[in-house]
């Protein structure tokens, strides 16, 4: 499961998507909404993305995770619009038969979306608005 998407994030699907008999782990990573960053009172975030680009550079990552480690599946769900402080921006799911390489592939997929997915991100607070010049899940 690889997709964007503007409605809040249900996570059960997600979850359910990379069950497999054959793993004995299953990581998960929620990028939640903060209140806080760059020393300033968040109100609420915005994220927009080039979606069809987006999905594209999703599914490279979930391709590269699979080859790399010795993993069963990985989903990845990001939102973007209008998100409110502690609603899920971010979502990603990695099942494999050992802990190590779940946790691995995990981080690798939240790393590397914040750095080539193209999604983007403005923080609002009580006075004023930013563009984020490098995207932060969560």
């Amino acid at each position: 499961m690889i997709d964007i998407v503007s409605a809040p994030i249900d996570t059960g699907p997600i979850v359910r998507s990379v069950e497999d008999p054959r793993a004995g782990a299953l990581v998960t990573f929620a990028g939640v909404v903060r209140n806080r960053a760059r020393g300033k009172s968040v109100t609420h975030l915005f994220y927009e993305c080039y979606e069809a680009m987006a999905l594209n550079e999703l599914k490279k990552i979930r391709q590269r995770a699979v080859q790399q480690w010795p993993i069963n599946e990985m989903a990845i769900v990001h939102r973007v619009g209008r998100m409110e402080i502690g609603e899920t921006s971010v979502f990603i799911a990695v099942s494999s038969p050992h802990r190590a390489a779940a946790f691995e592939a995990c981080r690798f997929a939240i790393d590397r979306l914040k750095t080539t997915v193209p999604i983007w991100k403005k923080e609002h607070y009580r006075d004023g608005e930013i563009w984020i010049e490098e995207y932060a899940a969560g």
